[in-house]
């Protein structure tokens, strides 16, 4: 990850990072480090489940309390970086061509720069559950996530239209450079859902793989 220079410029993720860069329609191999994150988990229909939203109104005071402390303590200002998921089922159907939600586990995060220590990400922490106390602080951590080599593309569209493009990945990409699933499916999510019609949300979908 690239990191921050001192002083009053804000350094944006976004832009800086190779992790959160991808294009449509292109699975691109590439090396992701073990990177620190605020992380939530959680279960079922993201669109539904009560947990869901407020794992993210969790995430977020720490996230923003978290940027403050950086540029105060440390002189480094930065835009909080993109909210990112991790998705889990027993059946790979449920991801692709089921779509059932309510067979997901999840896990919500949110990126902790790398030249913020963890220590003060851990007193950031605290200092919301003091003040602002959350729904689900006692379950937020701040924890490492090594992903190592990964495959990920760029998705334009409503969350309901990734299955084909997972397909895709998971029958015909993965195989055909002789590659297996390894971890978690991860996603990226560049668009504020509030704001950014369906078929204009961006989201990079990643995968980790190693060598069949």
């Amino acid at each position: 990850m690239a990191e921050s220079t001192p002083g009053t410029s804000r350094t944006d993720l976004k832009k800086t990072f190779d992790g959160y860069q991808a294009r449509r329609g292109e699975f691109r191999v590439l090396e992701i480090p073990e990177l620190r994150y605020l992380m939530v988990d959680g279960h079922g229909d993201p669109n539904t489940a009560p947990a869901f939203t407020a794992a993210v109104e969790t995430l977020y005071p720490v996230a923003y309390a978290l940027k403050f402390a950086s540029k105060e303590q440390l002189g480094r200002d930065y835009v909080v970086p993109p909210l990112e998921g991790l998705w889990r089922a027993s059946d790979m159907d449920a991801f692709t061509s089921a779509r059932d939600k309510s067979q997901w586990d999840w896990t919500l995060l949110l990126l902790v720069p790398d030249w913020v220590p963890t220590s003060l990400a851990h007193d950031t922490v605290e200092h919301v559950r003091t003040t602002k106390r959350p729904a689900l602080i006692d379950e937020l951590r701040v924890a490492p996530l090594a992903e190592g080599t990964c495959v990920q593309t760029l998705h334009v569209g409503s969350f309901d239209e990734e299955g084909p493009v997972l397909d895709r990945l998971h029958r015909e990409v993965l195989p055909e450079r002789g590659l297996r699933p390894t971890g978690t499916h991860h996603e990226i999510y560049f668009s504020d859902v509030r704001r950014v019609a369906p078929e204009r949300q961006r989201t990079i979908l990643r995968q980790p793989v190693a060598r069949t």
